[in-house]
């Protein structure tokens, strides 16, 4: 019986794995082209995939969707979460949080605009609302420990809301071709929550 669970939970890990490739191959395809415009079929043409691979592991574009936003969300969350981990100066976790948006603005906007994209068509779509639902919860929790009272969930959702809100619109801006620094990005996320932004480094003397 052990060998017989042993074997299983290496096919699953195994399948697991795969669907990770696959998910990392099609993200690129969906965070070009969004949602609306892009079939399974395209999706198989720009990752160099088979359409039956996709089909096997995927039953259709909306459980790939979810999939691949599900897994860049959970790897954004942990990266954010790794930057405030041991910081309890609330300074300091600002600083620490707007770094952590200012550079994936930069690093990930065309992934951050895919999310937004899934989100908006969970208004519409109920296939989505549950993946959605669960990927605000996690974000909300990371900025949770920024709220003056981290239990009151009214305060919380507003804190997240206005975070969430600057962090698109500097996203559009920077997709639309308004490039800004990451200094210039993380100060708007300072400015916004109240706290001081780090100092510039000295210029150098020539």
């Amino acid at each position: 019986m052990g060998k017989l669970v042993a074997r299983a939970a290496a096919k699953e890990a195994k399948r697991e794995a795969k669907k990770r490739a696959l998910a990392a191959s099609a993200i690129e395809a969906l965070k070009c082209y969004g949602y609306a415009n892009t079939t399974l079929r395209d999706i198989a043409a720009e990752s160099d995939l088979s359409l039956g691979m996709l089909h096997y592991y995927f039953e259709n574009k909306e459980q790939l969707l979810i999939y691949c936003v599900r897994l860049y969300k959970e790897a954004f969350a942990a990266e954010i979460g790794g930057r405030l981990a041991g910081i309890t100066d609330r300074q300091a976790q600002i600083r620490a949080l707007a770094g952590g948006l200012a550079a994936s603005i930069i690093d990930d906007a065309d992934t951050h605009r895919l999310w937004y994209d899934i989100r908006n068509q969970a208004l519409f779509d109920p296939v989505f609302k549950p993946v959605v639902a669960e990927i605000e919860a996690s974000l909300i929790d990371l900025v949770r420990p920024l709220a003056e009272s981290p239990d009151d969930s009214a305060q919380i959702s507003v804190l997240y809301g206005a975070i969430d809100g600057v962090f698109r619109h500097l996203l559009e801006r920077h997709l639309s071709g308004v490039h800004s620094s990451a200094d210039d990005l993380s100060h708007a996320f300072c400015n916004l929550l109240g706290a001081t932004p780090p100092s510039a480094p000295p210029s150098p003397q020539g």
